[in-house]
């Protein structure tokens, strides 16, 4: 992939982070929205790495913040995703390798399939929604959390108090886009391959 059509793919992620960030608001809580930008994020991660996930987390979130007017919990948010595409781009670089790609689409497919292989493909993605929380977790009530305790002057607990709301609804949401990332993923990095095929760099 040359540097030209990365830069495109990430830029078209980061843009569609804060497309999808505020045009669907679902409220859940008091003055808080489902973040479904996390739904690209996610996708991206698995269809072009950690990168995609990284850059679309945390520089969506800057925008996204840029354009609403609340700064307040940019920085943290930001940098709380970082390490969410982090762990991401490394779990589905396992998921991809242990499952050829293919596998992780039939996990969520409406084909019968019996044996240890579905068995083994069902227990690997109950551990990946384990991992998902964690991540989120490390996220937001972790590096969120700290940032803000250090950049407001508050006890952390006082913080991670404050970030729990964020943390079940952003976890909800991360944890219900593993389908959509297991199959519109790998048929977006087949497409991209297709592509890269049909027009290789000269």
């Amino acid at each position: 992939m040359t540097t030209t059509k990365k830069i495109c793919i990430y830029a078209a992620a980061i843009a569609l982070f804060v497309a999808v960030t505020l045009c669907l608001q679902v409220p859940v809580f008091e003055n808080y929205y489902l973040c479904l930008g996390y739904i690209v994020m996610e996708v991206c991660t698995f269809a072009f790495g950690a990168l995609a996930g990284i850059l679309s987390g945390s520089l969506g979130v800057v925008l996204y913040c840029l354009l609403t007017g609340g700064l307040r919990g940019m920085p943290g948010w930001a940098l709380g995703n970082v390490v969410i595409g982090i762990g991401l781009g490394l779990l589905f670089a396992f998921v991809r390798k242990m499952t050829a790609g293919r596998a992780a689409e039939e996990v969520f497919s409406e084909e019968k399939k019996t044996g240890k292989g579905r068995a083994f493909r069902l227990f690997l993605w109950a551990g990946a929604a384990v991992i998902v929380v964690a991540l989120t977790a490390a996220g937001i009530l972790g590096v969120k959390s700290i940032t803000e305790s250090l950049l407001y002057a508050q006890p952390f607990a006082v913080r991670v108090l404050k970030n729990m709301n964020a943390f079940i609804a952003d976890a909800a949401v991360l944890l219900a886009a593993l389908p959509l990332a297991a199959v519109f993923g790998p048929k977006l990095a087949r497409a991209e391959k297709r592509e890269r095929s049909l027009h290789p760099a000269k």
